[in-house]
């Protein structure tokens, strides 16, 4: 009987010789890596450029929100000079009798609260009405014969909204029960 086992001690040792199909997938394999690493290079290449454009648009941002902050108030500041301009103009005039003085003064102060109303803000004027208050801030409580208890008699400040947001109450004296 003959031994045909390759690691029997009668027989020669195989060679190790690469045949062309393991040379083939070598050769496949080494493409397949320059393919990868080409691909993960132009990856790697968009990742920076997308990381850099990312920080760019960061920083135009800020300092677009930056811009907005400093001149949020350009509008109503352009608003305000006619009033600023009225008011110079009354102080320029030195012959002015009281009258006349009063008259400029009640148009400025109705060109201001036109400059108010145009940006959303309005007055709480609550006189005759009865005490509100999510708007008014009752000072005191007087004799009011003829108006109903809790009824606004009186108004020392008026109050002032911005949007239907409360900026300041009217301060009100209120009839007593």
């Amino acid at each position: 009987m003959q031994n045909n086992d390759p690691q029997s001690p009668g027989a020669a040792p195989a060679q190790a010789t690469p045949d062309a199909t393991s040379v083939a997938e070598l050769e496949a394999l080494q493409v397949r890596v320059a393919e990868l690493e080409a691909s993960n290079a132009e990856l790697r290449e968009t990742v920076l450029r997308e990381k850099a454009e990312i920080e760019n648009q960061r920083r135009r941002l800020h300092r677009d929100v930056e811009q907005a902050r400093r001149f949020a108030n350009e509008k109503l500041l352009n608003e305000l000079l006619p009033v600023y301009d009225g008011l110079e103009s009354g102080l320029a005039v030195e012959s002015a009798d009281v009258a006349s003085m009063r008259e400029g003064i009640s148009l400025t102060l109705k060109s201001l609260l036109k400059v108010a109303e145009n940006n959303g803000m309005s007055q709480v004027d609550p006189l005759g009405q009865p005490l509100d208050p999510d708007r008014h801030h009752a000072v005191s409580m007087v004799e009011a014969p003829g108006k109903a208890p809790g009824t606004v008699v009186s108004v020392l400040q008026k109050g002032y909204v911005l949007n239907d947001r409360l900026l300041r109450p009217a301060l009100v004296a209120v009839a007593r029960d």
